[in-house]
């Protein structure tokens, strides 16, 4: 149960004076569904009503908030003129403007002969003074009524600052004293104030500083959130840990005889993940591990031996991978690999016959199958094994960490890996992954060569198709990835088609094309071709998966670079580094190229570190859709922006780790405020995973 004391905070927005139903539906778009959500959105700029002259001081271009005596009402001659209304003080006079407005709602705020005080922006026209639509327009003895200061939030149609301002204002009136959830030395070394002080000052700007996330009231705000958010990954951590699972420690046989026979060693890296991932399989508890690494580090080998010892003691194992393509690229790597071992490994995916599924899942449930590969049809509900141990989730599958919890229900005491290509920064580990363990694979085998990476304009493009027939010729295979031209796959396509019909040209039948839209069937087809090598060059847009593992590819040129995240680019660079050959990746852009998109290519050429490519896109793009994937709790902050404040997730991570070891219930005095700080973040499946 959410504590009494938050109640005022989650009251349904229509519990605000003058919020009505068609408001509280437009609010929706501005992410606001109560009262909370209200004092959670913050101004991003404020207007300054301190200026109050005499007229004759008033300045063109600045807001001046003005005691004046109405002299005369003009009612336009056309429909096409403003309604005028003459005003003057003691020194000066100056014309009000009206558009579009009710001449008895005008004469009603404005009486004739009346002082009144009005506040906007004064403009010059004609040498003469004028003011047009008054933010305000009161009797002149309530002049001290108006905000001196009036703050700025981003809008939606139909709502209006004015109306915002009303609105926040009731729902700040209730903000509750609650008891201090942070640390007294780190609020006196930091200069935070309270909760609601704080909360009232990010609210209240009287200058730019105000507004900076760097402000103490914004910080503390911002750390209250990331220690939210880092507290509930610390339960989930614990519960997990304290999750009974089974010790898997197999007798080494498989994956001696498996490494016997690879064509190649291990690298220390993969070594190193191998001993941490086994040290988690013999614990009893259950496993939750990210591994992370490069495009061709060597990741599914790793995964394919830790399921070895799941094997080796008598269990089965799985692995789930996004796409049909990726999935059975999988298995066939694996049906090799267990040719050797005398064990059995089946493809399950949306695809499969009737016939064949309904083996498969007799089979499986009988505990016939030892590794089972496939897309996320493996966790639909009649898919039931014998005894599941060990599961790997390859690439791309971005669950919460709610989910994550949920998964391993599929089997009893399942360990799970999760494995992923893709560089996560460290803000990105700590905030979405900070519930599992981590590893990362940071070394490529040895004599892998690094890809030469050129910048180039489009206008060169018939050279480079020049070249590429050279390449072609020798024996190469290429990949030509067409540009992203906007969130349409039709018009995707259409561009691929043009890019292959011009190049079939010059290659002929060597050149093929793959997309979304083709039937699966079509594009095995077309991938095979070019595994063999009967098709040399391979066009394809990016709406779909091109993770191919086809060694010999060697070229790679992008079209269009600069209209692609960092991320996608790397990870479409790393399909030409599957062999030992040297390769070319050529990113083509046209002009005019902005300072972002210059300096994302610029980093692609200087480096192939993934690691360090997502640091650097992460600074480049602030705290936005980082790497071209929105990730959850990352970009759903609506107090912290990571940009900037990297250094409080750092403090905060810390912090929730402080707190589980010395109250992991959360039952001491500071425990409670901590569990209002939860509930305030909405962080109620966290508040499960302890006893109340």
């Amino acid at each position: 149960m959410r504590p009494s004391i938050l109640s005022p905070l989650f009251a349904p927005l229509s519990s605000i004076i003058g919020l009505g139903e068609k408001s509280q539906k437009l609010l929706k778009n501005l992410d606001c569904h109560s009262t909370k959500d209200l004092i959670f959105h913050l101004p991003i700029n404020f207007v300054d009503r301190r200026f109050a002259p005499k007229v004759c001081d008033a300045i063109a271009g600045r807001v001046a908030t003005l005691k004046v005596k109405v002299i005369e009402h003009i009612a336009p001659q056309k429909k096409s003129q403003p309604y005028k209304v003459i005003v003057a003080d003691e020194t000066e006079q100056m014309t009000i403007l009206f558009f579009k407005a009710y001449p008895s709602t005008i004469q009603k705020n404005l009486p004739l002969g009346k002082w009144v005080a009005i506040s906007g922006k004064v403009e010059q026209f004609n040498g003469s003074l004028q003011m047009s639509h008054p933010d305000y327009i009161l009797p002149a003895e309530q002049i001290e009524t108006l905000k001196k200061v009036e703050p700025v939030y981003p809008l939606t149609a139909g709502i209006s600052n004015k109306m915002l301002n009303k609105w926040i204002s009731q729902a700040l009136n209730r903000v509750p004293a609650l008891p201090e959830w942070i640390d007294e030395n780190l609020l006196k070394e930091k200069n935070w104030n309270s909760f609601g002080h704080s909360l009232f000052a990010a609210h209240r700007p009287s200058c730019l500083n105000d507004l900076d996330p760097n402000s103490y009231a914004r910080q503390r705000l911002a750390y209250d959130e990331l220690l939210a958010n880092q507290l509930t990954l610390a339960l989930a951590r614990q519960k997990i840990k304290k999750q009974k699972g089974r010790e898997l420690k197999g007798n080494g046989l498989l994956r001696k005889k498996f490494l016997e026979n690879l064509p190649f060693k291990l690298t220390q890296a993969q070594e190193k993940v191998l001993q941490e991932i086994f040290t988690d399989q013999a614990a009893p508890f259950k496993m939750l591990r990210l591994l992370q690494g490069d495009v061709g580090c060597g990741k599914t080998v790793v995964a394919f031996i830790a399921m070895l010892n799941a094997v080796e003691c008598g269990f089965q194992a799985a692995l789930m991978a996004p796409t049909e393509i990726l999935a059975k690229q999988h298995w066939e790597n694996f049906q090799e690999w267990c040719s050797c071992l005398n064990i059995r490994c089946e493809l399950l995916t949306g695809k499969t016959k009737t016939k064949k599924r309904q083996e498969i899942l007799s089979d499986l449930a009988l505990g016939k199958i030892d590794i089972l590969v496939g897309t996320h049809a493996l966790f639909q509900e009649n898919v039931a094994f014998h005894d599941l141990a060990f599961a790997v989730i390859d690439e791309q599958h971005r669950f919460g960490v709610h989910q994550r919890l949920n998964f391993s229900n599929k089997g009893d005491l399942t360990d799970i890996l999760v494995m992923t290509a893709t560089p996560i920064p460290r803000t990105l580990l700590l905030t979405s992954y900070g519930d599992m363990e981590y590893s990362k694979i940071d070394q490529v085998p040895e004599g892998r060569q690094p890809v030469d990476t050129r910048v180039m304009p489009v206008e060169k493009i018939h050279d480079i198709v020049a070249a590429l027939k050279r390449k072609i010729d020798e024996g190469s295979r290429a990949y030509w990835v067409c540009p992203l031209v906007e969130e349409s796959e039709k018009i995707d396509l259409a561009a691929a088609e043009e890019r292959f019909s011009s190049l079939q040209k010059y290659f002929g039948d060597k050149v093929g094309l793959i997309h979304g839209k083709m039937k699966e069937a079509q594009k095995d087809l077309v991938m095979e071709k070019f595994k063999t090598g009967e098709i040399s060059l391979l066009v394809a847009t990016t709406v779909i998966e091109v993770g191919v593992n086809v060694p010999e590819a060697t070229v790679m040129i992008i079209e269009h670079a600069e209209r692609f995240g960092l991320a996608q680019l790397h990870q479409l660079r790393g399909r030409i580094k599957r062999g030992f050959q040297a390769s070319t990746c050529i990113l083509l852009y046209a002009h005019p190229l902005s300072e972002t998109s210059r300096a994302r290519l610029n980093i692609m050429k200087e480096t192939e570190d993934g690691f360090k490519i997502a640091e650097e896109d992460l600074d480049i793009r602030g705290g936005g859709e980082i790497l071209g994937t929105k990730q959850s709790g990352f970009n759903t902050f609506k107090l912290a922006d990571l940009s900037v404040q990297k250094g409080l997730l750092l403090t905060a991570s810390k912090e929730a780790r402080l707190i589980i070891q010395q109250d992991p219930d959360l039952t001491s005095t500071k425990g409670y405020a901590l569990r209002n700080l939860l509930y305030l973040f909405e962080q109620d499946e966290a508040i499960k995973n302890y006893k109340q």
